[in-house]
């Protein structure tokens, strides 16, 4: 033992705290992982955005539940103002795609009640009057964000593969967790 000097002591010490490390190293390597997918899934909380307005349901299998102005089951995306007062939704965005912030903007002189709900019909058809954003929903499941006019992230939701005629809807209305249902069509959830 005296004959080991004192560099083969560190290589042994390192040698052996590497086989040990080894064993863990998968476990790291998952948890470094999942720090990085929880910072980078992490929205910037700015206090100043108005939180008053959520995606409170949506369908994107619709075949009989409720018909557009024009008598067509589409897709579709309510949202809900939680506030008693009126808000303008002029130039804000609805996206299904967090590389395309912009990819529909609320029209001008668009807004939600107090307490209230709005329609919004995710067909593609941007051709037909009213709210018909130029996304359709995938019944596969994505995302559907609501941003305001400086692209700030209001809510979004995340979904699965979705069944015919249910909706994911916010129980209870407006602030609970989202969880499949038979749609309440611009009404409240509970």
């Amino acid at each position: 033992m005296n004959s080991l000097k004192l560099i083969d002591w560190l290589q042994i010490l390192k040698i052996t705290y590497y086989i040990k490390m080894k064993r863990y190293r998968s476990y790291l390597t998952i948890l470094l992982v999942l720090l990085i997918q929880i910072s980078c899934d992490k929205d910037d909380e700015n206090p100043d955005i108005n939180k008053d307005i959520v995606i409170n349901e949506f369908m994107a299998v619709n075949s009989y539940t409720a018909a557009d102005q024009d008598g067509e089951y589409d897709d579709w995306i309510e949202l809900f103002n939680l506030s008693s007062e009126e808000i303008d939704m002029s130039g804000y965005y609805l996206t299904d795609s967090k590389n395309n912030l912009t990819k529909w903007k609320f029209p001008d002189g668009t807004s939600i009640t107090g307490l209230g709900y709005l329609i919004v019909w995710a067909d593609g058809d941007t051709n037909q009057v009213g709210l018909h954003t130029n996304f359709k929903l995938s019944s596969l499941g994505e995302k559907i964000i609501l941003l305001t006019p400086e692209l700030e992230t209001i809510d979004k939701v995340e979904f699965n593969a979705q069944t015919n005629e249910l909706a994911y809807a916010r129980v209870p209305n407006g602030t609970g967790d989202f969880t499949w249902q038979t749609a309440t069509f611009n009404y409240k959830n509970d």
